[in-house]
């Protein structure tokens, strides 16, 4: 391998007419872009206790009343990333949102897309372009780039969810923005997850003579994820994955063009190597407790925390309960790098239990 030359090795004169007339030589600074082996990465590995966020969030609830936040979240901010930049990992925006009984989200629309995972309370809503969407703990809501959506609370308790966006990439792009609009009229009939795709494999008559659309399901309710998990579970070999993505019905493919979505069941007791792979991803405890490894760094997790996982990281996460299973919501970039034609699966070497 050669020992590249430093910026030290030019002449002063020299640099400095690159510098007026705004350049910059690539080879002092190839390895910093281009390092062998494995990216630079900033990502920290990371644990947000929900037991410390709830406390504060319900603080911002009795301090900001939501006229004054239009979206009152607070961002969980990866250090490594720069907190003011207020990324969970590069590509993945995570804020987890409060709203109190009675209170109403403004309507609007941005150029980022954005989904909800429900942690807590009951009686909240989402309506996307019409559509009314119950808000039960562990629901995956879609609101995609230029769909409008709002959120109210008809219930008594606060609700609160884990907001998930492309935001950063949009942002990077200088492509973020958000428009602004009128309550929408709310279609009187059940959201589409409770009548038009209700089951696996059967789609619409007339939607499936149709092109296929591009989100016709905004709506994935958890107690069918559970079922399915639960399912699944029952015929996977031990020390293989129980694990369901969530996909457009009408196509089989990913539910948004830049963030995958799954779901993770560990059976009681269970340790699991995850796949090693060249995305980030942000995983959300929706019930149980254990212990996430990853690159060495051991997590202390239960229900509700959240985890960041840097790209080509070695994960391994374990149920700690001898009884009962424990369940992960995750969030990665996948689909954003199989388009762009980087995405890999890397080799994992066998990783001992925790």
């Amino acid at each position: 391998m050669s020992q590249l030359g430093t910026l030290e090795d030019l002449p002063i004169g020299f640099r400095q007419g690159l510098t007026a007339t705004n350049l910059v030589p690539l080879w002092p600074n190839l390895r910093g872009a281009l390092p062998h082996g494995i990216p630079t990465r900033r990502t920290r590995p990371l644990l947000w206790r929900y037991s410390e966020i709830r406390p504060q969030l319900m603080e911002a609830g009795r301090l900001t009343p939501i006229e004054k936040a239009e979206r009152r979240v607070l961002v969980l901010a990866n250090p490594g990333l720069g907190l003011e930049n207020m990324q969970a990992t590069p590509s993945i925006y995570i804020g987890m949102q409060l709203i109190l009984p009675g209170e109403t989200a403004p309507n609007h629309k941005h150029s980022p897309s954005a989904v909800r995972f429900v942690v807590e309370g009951a009686g909240g809503f989402t309506v996307v372009e019409g559509e009314r969407c119950p808000m039960e703990p562990g629901d995956l809501i879609l609101t995609p780039s230029g769909l409008w959506h709002e959120h109210g609370h008809t219930g008594s308790e606060p609700v609160v969810w884990m907001d998930a966006l492309d935001l950063p990439l949009v942002f990077a792009l200088e492509a973020s923005y958000c428009t602004e609009g009128e309550p929408q009229n709310i279609r009187n009939e059940p959201d589409a997850s409770q009548t038009r795709y209700r089951r696996s494999g059967l789609v619409p008559w007339s939607g499936w003579m149709r092109p296929p659309t591009n989100y016709p399901l905004v709506r994935f309710p958890w107690r069918d994820v559970k079922a399915a998990l639960a399912d699944l579970a029952s015929v996977t070999p031990r020390g293989e994955a129980v694990r369901l993505a969530y996909v457009n019905p009408e196509t089989g493919r990913e539910c948004l063009p830049i963030l995958g979505f799954s779901a993770v069941q560990l059976r009681p007791g269970e340790s699991l190597a995850l796949p090693r792979h060249s995305a980030s991803a942000v995983m959300n405890i929706v019930d149980g407790a254990g212990v996430a490894e990853i690159d060495g760094v051991q997590l202390q997790f239960e229900q509700f925390d959240t985890i960041a996982v840097p790209t080509h990281a070695r994960v391994r996460i374990e149920n700690s309960s001898s009884t009962k299973p424990a369940h992960l919501f995750v969030v990665d970039d996948a689909p954003m790098q199989r388009k762009l034609g980087f995405y890999e699966i890397l080799a994992n070497e066998a990783l001992p239990p925790i």
